[in-house]
């Protein structure tokens, strides 16, 4: 602005310039109603007070806009007031998953608690909610019927109701900055609880089929994502009422990187991880492949992979020793080939999920094949107390 003096008197004393300190004004042009020429104000007489007062008011709406921009919802946060939990399913690793209801159907809400434990650093524990962040924007995206449907996500547990009938040590130890995720509850439990079922009695040949093809489908759609799930296992499918399999617990999956050197390290459960992952060298989506090979001998033989030996013996000898679990006798070729195709050492080896799924669709189930009975009278008799690798 323009400092100009008011014309009049100077017996207020004068500045430098011969100007009356006082009578300092401010220009102003253009102003309300005038026609074009410069106006003038006295610097007294302006009211800083009410700047001040229009000043707060602006930085108090640019506050205002600047917190709602932090505490926005991502679009896959749900509120979880509305949110009711009726008990406990079970106990894991990194949290508790719990069944519930949210809008009126039935949900898995599983709370994971890292990094909120007082153990884990504050960078490591920022490290872990990006990456959660990350998972569930992927996640929230898939859409397909052997895929665990995603209902929504809260990375707070502020509102979150836990009935008075659980621990009360859950309770009062479930971090307020924990995350959950709410996914549609499946009420056939998890593939690893079926197969145990029906240990001894085994499935029929169209189930195991079935099953297979059902694992084999999810996982080529989250492939066709570029999405690698590194954690294929029994235990991470679960079964609806019509005993469809879906792939759950996307915990660690990620999105395929560009570069295979930028996936590695050991991430999954020995006995489904593949030799390449047990060795630390860089991976791809054919670690999936692997997992799918073991889960589909462990779907046939409802029988779990390597009973008897150590994880380390384990770890050592399916990368050095090309371990494999035992293919009964009994197990038809069809089955026996897909098996080996998909266990192969060598990554590039291994056929695409894809390529399975043609594999098993072509299978004919009409004609038997599954595992027999073992009290059978002709039973086989691959899976007596002393096989082994």
């Amino acid at each position: 602005m323009d400092l100009k003096s008011v014309e009049g008197g100077n017996n207020d004393g004068e500045n430098g310039l011969g100007k009356s300190n006082t009578e300092v004004g401010v220009k102003a042009k253009d102003v309300g109603s005038t026609s074009g020429k410069d106006m003038y104000f006295r610097a007294d007489m302006i009211d800083f007070k009410s700047w001040d007062v229009q000043l707060e008011k602006h930085l108090s709406r640019v506050w205002s806009r600047d917190r709602e921009a932090h505490t926005k919802k991502e679009e896959w946060e749900i509120d979880l007031a509305k949110l009711d939990i009726k008990s406990v399913i079970a106990h894991g690793t990194y949290g508790t998953v719990y069944r519930g209801t949210y809008d009126g159907q039935d949900v898995a809400v599983k709370v994971l608690d890292w990094g909120e434990d007082g153990i884990s650093t504050a960078a490591e524990s920022a490290a872990l909610r990006a990456s959660f962040r990350q998972e569930v924007a992927v996640w929230q995206k898939l859409d397909h019927p052997n895929v665990t449907r995603f209902i929504g996500a809260s990375m707070g547990t502020v509102n979150l109701k836990i009935p008075s009938n659980t621990s009360s040590d859950a309770i009062n130890s479930l971090p307020t900055r924990a995350c959950s995720v709410i996914v549609e509850y499946l009420p056939g439990g998890t593939l690893k609880k079926y197969l145990i079922k029906n240990w001894r009695k085994k499935l029929a040949f169209k189930v195991v089929i079935q099953l297979a093809l059902d694992l084999s489908r999810g996982l080529s759609y989250l492939h066709s994502k570029k999405i690698v799930h590194r954690d294929v296992k029994s235990e991470n499918m679960l079964l609806d009422s019509r005993r469809t399999l879906k792939i759950a617990d996307f915990g660690v999956a990620r999105v395929e990187a560009q570069n295979p050197r930028d996936m590695t390290g050991e991430t999954g459960t020995l006995g489904y991880m593949a030799p390449e992952v047990l060795d630390g060298k860089p991976y791809n989506r054919k670690c999936d492949v692997y997992s799918f090979g073991i889960c589909f001998w462990e779907i046939y033989c409802c029988d779990m992979p390597y009973p008897n030996l150590s994880f380390a013996d384990v770890s050592s000898a399916v990368v050095k020793q090309n371990l494999r679990p035992e293919i009964p006798r009994c197990c038809p070729s069809s089955i026996a080939n897909i098996m080996r195709k998909c266990w192969d050492a060598n990554p590039e080896k291994r056929p695409e999920m894809d390529e399975v799924v043609k594999l098993l669709e072509v299978i004919d189930t009409n004609k038997g094949g599954g595992m027999i009975p073992e009290d059978q009278a002709n039973g086989c008799f691959c899976f007596s107390a002393t096989r082994g690798p």
